[in-house]
């Protein structure tokens, strides 16, 4: 006589991937319903507000302190909390135990009027009086200045232009020098189908939509991938946190200035004259050779955004003596924040920076 199906004996394999399916569906209720984590805990002031800009000091955390502060130049593009995500996994947290008076240039939604700000607002207005802000507040001439992706390239068109100071120190993530290396990039915005002065003339600020759906293009299964990641470890309280904190950073992306987009396109990815030397700032010409302060130059090993050829000419072009280039790694983000920048970025960072800091 057969047995009825009801009372078939379950193996222990399948009763082990029932039980998990049904935590992953409680789990990805849990998900779809609970609040985003809480990002960029480390306790600050913001010290000065000017419309798109707003400039932090983080409170110290131990009671000696290197000499020299140093300030963090962030992408327009994206909030600075992504070097702040979560006590353990922050960067500004690791360089407040590690001593430094920490500063960060962020960045808020440009407005309306902000749409004609360019390249010049940033690098010789914005720059320059958050340095002496940071000055006035720390008592300190000298200043580091650590610039992540795009930031990176603000902070090295100041330094460019700045032979004299007071900057100290410069290192820089991920950033651009050779744009005609950034193949995506060059295939989106192709002079011969892209009308950047209609884009800008039409709408002003570039909405943060348009250049969300750019860096999707970059990695189009990405996004994908990404999920079905989540799914498999939905029971993973630590990596679903994880996950949401970089997905809710990524997802906050921020407008770009009309004036600074058209110009970035024009004489950075089209002209690529920050290479060849023919960038012009507010009249005056972009030396790389002018740069003569100490330079660091962390660039990641899988970086789809800003691939290392795009990045490499920095160390060769500029005139300092006291420079260096690191590939570690990552990705654009994962170089910066994550498991895999605490073992190695944030050290790295620590270690050059403190013997250039007293």
């Amino acid at each position: 006589m057969s047995t009825p199906a009801a009372e078939l004996p379950v193996l222990p394999d399948l009763r082990a991937e029932i039980e998990r399916t049904i935590q992953r569906n409680i789990k990805g209720l849990e998900f779809l319903t609970s609040a985003t984590p809480a990002v960029g805990l480390t306790p600050k002031d913001e010290i000065h507000r000017r419309g798109t800009l707003s400039l932090y000091h983080y409170r110290p955390m131990v009671d000696e302190i290197y000499r020299v502060p140093v300030l963090i130049v962030m992408a327009t593009t994206n909030k600075g909390y992504i070097l702040d995500l979560a006590p353990g996994q922050s960067m500004v947290e690791h360089l407040l135990r590690q001593g430094y008076d920490v500063y960060m240039m962020d960045w808020n939604a440009p407005r309306p009027q902000e749409k004609r700000l360019r390249i010049e607002d940033y690098v010789l207005d914005f720059i320059p009086d958050s340095i002496r802000r940071v000055q006035q507040r720390s008592g300190e001439e000298d200043v580091s200045i650590v610039g992540y992706c795009m930031g990176g390239v603000l902070s090295t068109l100041y330094a460019a232009l700045h032979p004299r100071g007071p900057l100290k120190n410069l290192a820089l993530f991920t950033t651009p020098i050779d744009f005609s290396r950034m193949t995506m990039f060059h295939a989106w915005s192709d002079r011969r189908y892209f009308d950047v002065d209609r884009l800008v003339d039409s709408v002003g600020n570039v909405p943060p939509e348009m250049l969300f759906a750019s860096f999707d293009m970059l990695r189009p299964a990405g996004r994908g991938a990404g999920l079905v990641q989540l799914w498999d470890n939905m029971a993973n309280d630590e990596f679903v946190k994880s996950y949401r904190m970089f997905d809710r950073w990524g997802a906050e992306m921020l407008p770009l200035a009309g004036e600074y987009f058209r110009q970035t396109v024009k004489e950075l990815m089209w002209g690529n004259k920050l290479l060849k030397g023919e960038l012009s700032i507010g009249g005056r010409p972009v030396r790389l050779a002018d740069i003569e302060v100490p330079v660091l130059h962390a660039l990641a090993q899988h970086d789809h955004i800003v691939p290392y050829e795009a990045g490499a000419p920095l160390i060769a072009g500029i005139g300092s003596a006291d420079k260096e280039e690191v590939v570690l790694k990552g990705g654009h983000v994962s170089l910066a924040a994550g498991p895999n920048a605490v073992r190695r970025l944030w050290p790295k960072l620590d270690e050059w920076l403190g013997v250039r800091s007293t």
